[in-house]
């Protein structure tokens, strides 16, 4: 399974790429606030960091100004995913990129027949909120296995993009159940890493070699 960050915070981005954890990136307009940076150099910077694909959101609602806030975009690098949502707007504007040779990631997907009509479009990732499907009283997991089902029926290329993480426990159902991809805040991707049994190996390990009195230099 790919791993991308959900993130527009570069330091994370650069730390994560350097420990060989990032396939990607997703941004959307809330993280580029959050980063409090302007929008076309944050992605710009995040497309030097990583090799794949960096998700970058249209905030337009109609398909001829998406189609024109999605030629700013996909100009600012060759690895850029045009991000767009899950509207017949957004589906049109899906077709017109994707069969013009873009990347492109529709997201707010919180149905079964939304990712199927997603694949339609020829959709690179579609993006299913699992953690938003949960806190209305729906089960995320269940969705991606829906998604899963569909595409593999009729083999479909888009790739289920895991979003919405809200912790490791979404990692690990979305890794068995067969996702494509997963996006995660770089918190909860470093909580994967952590294990009670590893700190107290390693701390068991330490205090025996302190005993022997030699160093490693």
């Amino acid at each position: 399974m790919k791993f991308f960050a959900d993130t527009a915070d570069t330091n994370d981005i650069r730390e994560l790429a350097e420990a060989g954890l990032l396939d990607g990136v997703t941004t959307n307009p809330s993280l580029i606030h959050k980063a409090g940076r302007d929008f076309l150099e944050v992605v710009a910077e995040i497309c030097r960091i990583v090799d794949g694909p960096v998700s970058a959101e249209v905030v337009a609602l109609d398909h001829e100004g998406m189609m024109r806030e999605a030629e700013v975009v996909r100009k600012i690098a060759d690895n850029v995913a045009v991000k767009v949502p899950l509207t017949i707007d957004g589906l049109k504007t899906c077709k017109a990129l994707t069969d013009d040779g873009t990347m492109v990631n529709v997201t707010l997907c919180f149905s079964a027949n939304q990712a199927l009509l997603a694949a339609k479009a020829g959709a690179t990732f579609v993006s299913p909120f699992v953690g938003r499907h949960d806190d209305v009283g729906f089960d995320g997991m269940s969705l991606i296995s829906d998604i899963r089902l569909i595409y593999d029926n009729y083999d479909y290329a888009t790739e289920i993009l895991v979003a919405s993480v809200r912790n490791p426990i979404h990692i690990l159902e979305s890794a068995k159940i067969g996702a494509d991809v997963m996006t995660a805040p770089p918190a909860v991707i470093r909580q994967l890493v952590r294990h009670p049994l590893t700190d107290k190996g390693i701390e068991g390990f330490l205090a025996d070699w302190a005993k022997t009195g030699q160093t490693i230099a």
